[in-house]
């Protein structure tokens, strides 16, 4: 969370809807406007001072510091590190969805098919909603990939993607979705979904279980690939 309101704060500043010299509100005011306790925000503001965009005024309070006044630009080391965990878990997923797609194409029914399809749609009309899409796109491609466990017929597979989404459910939900917005939003990457998608549909295991691979492996590296842009 303090991730979360820190970057909120800092895209205010840098768009201007925090004017320089102008005084942030009150930590419970921010807390209420956000939704969150004002521990959250008052580390966000910490964060926001040590990269220099904010200014505490002793007995007054905190004030959005001057351009010329700002210290360079620094990234979070904590993004980079949740950014590894992320890749770790696309690395391992990569092995096991390519295991359930290949016994999907081979056992699933139309109506397996239908749920598959229906959230390859969700996928694109996210797409088209914008960026403030970007939490909707991360839920249908995990349905659209659950659909796919589901219709391997092994229990096993489902579960242990189902752990794996818990994981990130609870360590790494923001990152995944800033990462959906930055490097998986695009009509290319919608079309390696739709290549598993066909290939489950025409029952080639082979093609089905090559497709997720591609699919991963291309993710994985599009994120690593992120080494020098911030979470924005």
């Amino acid at each position: 969370m303090t991730d979360d309101i820190s970057q909120k704060l800092s895209r205010m500043v840098l768009e201007g809807e925090l004017a320089a010299g102008q005084q942030l509100p009150t930590e419970q005011s921010l807390a209420e406007s956000f939704g969150v306790a004002r521990t959250v925000v008052r580390e966000a503001i910490s964060r926001l001072k040590h990269d220099g965009l904010v200014d505490s005024r002793q007995g007054v309070g905190a004030f959005v510091a001057e351009p010329s006044a700002r210290s360079a630009f620094r990234i979070n080391p904590a993004c980079f590190e949740k950014r590894q965990k992320l890749l770790e878990i696309l690395q391992l997923r990569t092995g096991i969805t390519s295991e359930a797609a290949g016994l999907a194409a081979r056992s699933r029914s139309d109506a397996d098919i239908e749920y598959m399809e229906q959230a390859y749609r969700d996928m694109e009309s996210s797409l088209a909603e914008g960026h403030d899409g970007a939490e909707q796109l991360v839920l249908a491609e995990r349905t659209f990939y659950r659909h796919i466990a589901e219709a391997s017929g092994n229990q096993y597979i489902l579960e242990f993607l189902s752990m794996l989404d818990a994981r990130i459910d609870m360590e790494l939900r923001s990152v995944a979705v800033k990462n959906a917005r930055v490097t998986e939003w695009s009509a290319e990457v919608l079309v390696e979904h739709q290549a598993v998608l066909d290939a489950i549909r025409d029952q080639n295991e082979d093609a089905a279980s090559q497709a997720v691979r591609h699919h991963y492996t291309y993710a994985a590296q599009r994120l690593a690939d992120r080494a020098d842009l911030a979470d924005t």
